[in-house]
């Protein structure tokens, strides 16, 4: 992207000027010839209006010099073409790898993203914290299987709409693991079950259709059934609180003994109690943590965590964060099921407005499984322009020919070789039955194993999208012309850019004859203002000048001077050797240019004296010197040259009475 941007900006940002209009001519009048191609006015003028950004009467001398950028774009580009570089295939693929992104935007209804972004926007303002019992089912299960999920959920709530207790069922009949005891073993301790507490959390912690029904229900209040790509939820809102956003916070913590006694814990819990009454009579932070904390690795960091958000904690801890009112302040000891601890608030980002956060949340939006619905409108607006015809048998026909071999990546399309029949038809192209086998068979992969006529029904659903999506992908250059000239525009550019960078930018780095030749032309334009040949010498200590000046008169270099003064970690001395011109140093613009030792000049942090061995009167730099200036002018050169050559090959005619009506 850098290379292209930068080629098409080289072009097309020189000029910054405003067109009011062009009315009196059309888009399709012939504006020039380039060796008898016609470039049309529309073209000229979309380029145009894109780059200008004030909005002012049009300038004919500033529009002339912009027509004579863009007829210098367009003769390397015709160049470009005459090379069969755009038959490239590097330039194929870099090409296609561009399209690919600029046709994103078009295949996801922006007013859907808009509305979820605002969404998630007024969520963020809010931590919820919720218990589900889940029941497990897959999105591909047996039809059979979903309905007993089915059953089992919803008898679920009607126990609870009976009456009974939402943590004693989650307990004993959730699928989800944690909401049980789990017995210590080799790779855990003994885990007390969560009965279906899932603490707090915020936008996007969750699965979509989860946090929807979480942000769609009030405290204590059980939702209805609800899919997701793990199963059915039923969700119990048990507390809503204004976001708390990312803290850095410190805690001293004391662990509780494995197989603690109840003596072991109040013992631990006293001690906390202990700490907690020497920090409220005064006693430092940092001091307690260090002599007190069981988290030894935080404990060297004066008991600070790194920054987290609200579903990074377990609950207790989280609602002793919200009780902290002010940055310094610190909670009571809490109990979490790690042990006891007490909690300092460090720091609490600042909350972000609308406009402000739209960026991050858009990306969010975006990757995340929400934005398949504006996939979906999307998909749907296509089919209402092109039309769809289904061919539903020709669809089961698979249910007979694929094989559980599929979920082994084994699968044989042959097995499908007598399925020839259309599958759907959109606008007047026909997708076929073979069509779909190639692609299962392309898909397919090693997975677990499930119902085949619900893989086969998942598929062709993905199937028929993205045959729709290829269908107006094929169709954006007609449909959307803003599109098919910023394609133009990236052609061009990855054109130019490779010719460019052969004829001018490698060749002058490259062409080292060249480039000393065109330095020797012109190294009149390359010059040293007034220098001395000097030696600065700066001091922190004002007292330590006399004895330098001394070392000087007796003939020391400066290396041994510097030995001699900084005989310590201190350095009093620093010494700067070369030539310099006046803006170089402060200083040498308050002394006179003469050979020899200059007075002591004072500084806010000491002195500073200056030996001058030579005043040098101006000169040429050395190619060394300027090398990169001189480059870049050598880049210049052989680009006139380059476009005086192209002008000779590649014959311009601009029509003159059509330029000279744009207004």
């Amino acid at each position: 992207m850098k290379r292209t941007t930068f080629s098409l900006l080289l072009f097309l940002t020189c000029i910054g000027l405003s067109l009011s209009s062009w009315a009196q001519v059309k888009s399709s009048d012939v504006l020039m010839t380039i060796s008898g191609k016609d470039v049309t006015i529309g073209e000229f003028m979309t380029i145009y209006q894109k780059n200008n950004v004030a909005n002012q009467a049009i300038d004919q001398d500033g529009l002339k010099e912009y027509l004579d950028l863009f007829i210098n774009f367009k003769l390397k580009v015709k160049e470009a073409e005459d090379l069969g570089l755009d038959t490239v295939t590097s330039f194929k693929t870099e090409l296609a790898g561009y399209r690919e992104q600029l046709a994103k935007p078009y295949f996801i209804d922006e007013a859907t993203i808009d509305n979820l972004i605002l969404e998630a926007f007024e969520r963020s303002k809010q931590d919820v914290r919720a218990s589900h019992i889940f029941v497990r089912v897959t999105p591909d299960a047996l039809q059979e299987d979903t309905l007993a999920a089915w059953e089992k959920i919803s008898s679920i709530r009607q126990r609870l709409n009976d009456g009974e207790n939402f943590e004693a069922l989650a307990f004993e009949l959730s699928d989800d693991p944690s909401a049980r005891d789990r017995e210590a073993n080799a790779q855990h301790p003994f885990i007390k079950g969560n009965k279906g507490d899932l603490g707090y959390f915020t936008v996007f912690d969750m699965v979509y259709p989860f946090e929807n029904a979480a942000y769609g229900i009030n405290v204590n209040e059980v939702s209805q059934p609800i899919r997701t790509e793990y199963g059915y939820h039923l969700i119990k809102l048990t507390m809503k609180q204004p976001a708390m956003g990312k803290v850095t916070v410190a805690h001293l913590y004391k662990a509780i003994p494995k197989d603690a006694t109840a003596e072991d814990s109040l013992r631990v819990h006293q001690k906390i109690d202990s700490i907690y009454a020497m920090l409220k009579n005064g006693a430092k932070w940092d001091s307690l943590v260090t002599v007190f904390s069981d988290d030894k690795g935080s404990a060297a960091r004066g008991g600070v965590l790194p920054k987290f958000g609200v579903n990074r904690m377990v609950p207790e801890f989280i609602e002793a964060i919200y009780k902290i009112e002010n940055i310094g302040g610190y909670s009571p000891p809490i109990l979490t099921s790690y042990g006891w601890h007490i909690v300092r608030l460090e720091e609490r980002d600042r909350v972000l407005s609308f406009n402000e956060a739209k960026t991050e949340l858009k990306q969010k939006v975006v990757k995340d499984n929400r934005s398949q619905m504006g996939r979906e409108v999307v998909t749907m607006k296509i089919i209402d322009e092109y039309g769809l015809k289904e061919f539903k048998p020709a669809l089961e026909a698979f249910y007979n020919v694929v094989t559980d071999s599929i979920f082994l990546g084994k699968w044989n399309v042959e097995l499908a070789s007598e399925l020839n029949g259309p599958l759907f038809v959109i606008g007047d192209e026909v997708t076929t039955q073979q069509d779909f086998a190639n692609y299962l068979a392309t898909k397919q992969k090693r997975i677990e194993k499930k119902s085949v006529i619900a893989y086969v029904n998942s598929q062709y659903r993905d199937f028929l999208q993205e045959r729709l999506l290829v269908v107006e992908n094929r169709n954006l250059e007609q449909k959307y012309p803003e599109f098919k000239a910023l394609m133009n525009e990236y052609r061009d550019g990855i054109l130019l850019f490779d010719l460019t960078d052969k004829n001018v930018w490698s060749k002058a780095v490259k062409d080292t004859t060249g480039l000393k030749n065109f330095y020797t032309a012109n190294k009149s334009n390359y010059m040293w203002g007034p220098r001395v040949d000097a030696t600065i010498y700066t001091l922190k200590n004002p007292d330590a000048a006399a004895m330098v000046r001394n070392f000087l008169a007796t003939g020391l270099t400066d290396e041994d001077i510097l030995k001699e003064i900084n005989v310590d970690t201190v350095k009093i001395l620093t010494v700067q050797s070369g030539k310099f011109s006046k803006k170089d140093n402060p200083v040498l613009s308050k002394i006179e240019w003469k050979q020899g030792i200059s007075g002591n000049i004072k500084t806010d942090n000491g002195v500073v004296f200056v030996s001058i061995r030579e005043v040098l009167q101006p000169e040429p730099k050395e190619l060394n010197e300027a090398r990169g200036l001189i480059t870049a002018d050598y880049q210049n050169f052989l680009e006139a040259q380059w476009i005086k050559d192209l002008k000779k090959k590649y014959p311009v005619v601009v029509h003159k009475e059509v330029f000279a009506k744009i207004k």
